[in-house]
C-alpha cells in the first residue's frame, strides 16, 4: 500500500486574473506563498517519506516550503507532474479568447496536450512512486488540471469536482488491486488566512 497526499500549488496572479497558465512558468504571489506556508505547518508533524513536485515554478516553490518543515524528507522534481499544456491560450482570460477566436474556440485546434497522454504520464508517475516507495508515505505537489484528471481517471464513477483548489489536500491509498481516496480537495488549513 502507498499513500499518495496530493496538494496543489499556492496562488499566483494568473490564478487571480483568470489567465491560462499551463506549461507558462508563473511564480507564486505573497498571498501563494502564505497558502503554502499553511499547508507545510498542517502537515508538519505527519509523517511523510518523500515529496515529489512538478518542476513549474509555483508548484516546485510550494513544495520547497512544505519541505522546509520536515528536513528530513527526499526531494525529487518530476516533469510528469507538470501541468497540462494549454496551448495557444496559455496567458490569456477567457474574455481574450472569445475576442481572439470567437465563443467557439473550445472547438477549435488550439494545440492541447491530448488527454490520452495527460493520463499516460500521470499513470506512469504512479506505477514508478507505487514500486519505488510500497507502503511508505508520498507527497506530491502538482497542479489543478492534473490532479483532478488523475483522479477523475482513478475513480470514474466518484462525484469529486474538476476544481482543485490552491494548496487543497487530497489523499489516496493505492495497493496494486484497490484505490481509495480518504480526503479529497480539503482546505481547512486556509481558514486560519479568512480570519
Amino acid at each position: 500500500m502507498t499513500i499518495i497526499g496530493f496538494i496543489r500549488h499556492g496562488v499566483t496572479a494568473w490564478n487571480k486574473e483568470g489567465r491560462a497558465q499551463g506549461s507558462t512558468d508563473v511564480p507564486l504571489d505573497e498571498e501563494g506563498i502564505a497558502m503554502a506556508e499553511r499547508v507545510a505547518e498542517r502537515i508538519a508533524k505527519e509523517q511523510w517519506d518523500v515529496i515529489y513536485t512538478s518542476p513549474l515554478i509555483r508548484a516546485k516553490k510550494t513544495a520547497e516550503i512544505i519541505a522546509a518543515k520536515q528536513p528530513h524528507i527526499q526531494f525529487i522534481a518530476d516533469p510528469r507532474l507538470s501541468e497540462i499544456c494549454g496551448g495557444m491560450i496559455e496567458g490569456t482570460t477567457e474574455t481574450e479568447r472569445v475576442a481572439k477566436w470567437g465563443t467557439n474556440w473550445r472547438e477549435l485546434d488550439m494545440g492541447f496536450e491530448k488527454p490520452e497522454a495527460i493520463i499516460a504520464r500521470g499513470l506512469s508517475f504512479l506505477d514508478e512512486v507505487q514500486q519505488a516507495f510500497p507502503d511508505k508515505k508520498v507527497l506530491v505537489v502538482s497542479h489543478g488540471g492534473l490532479i483532478s484528471r488523475i483522479v477523475h481517471y482513478l475513480f470514474p464513477e466518484s462525484d469529486y469536482s474538476h476544481d482543485i483548489g490552491n494548496t487543497a489536500l487530497s489523499i489516496l491509498e493505492l495497493t496494486e488491486h484497490e484505490k481509495q481516496c480518504h480526503l479529497f480537495n480539503c482546505m481547512e488549513h486556509l481558514e486560519v488566512l479568512k480570519n
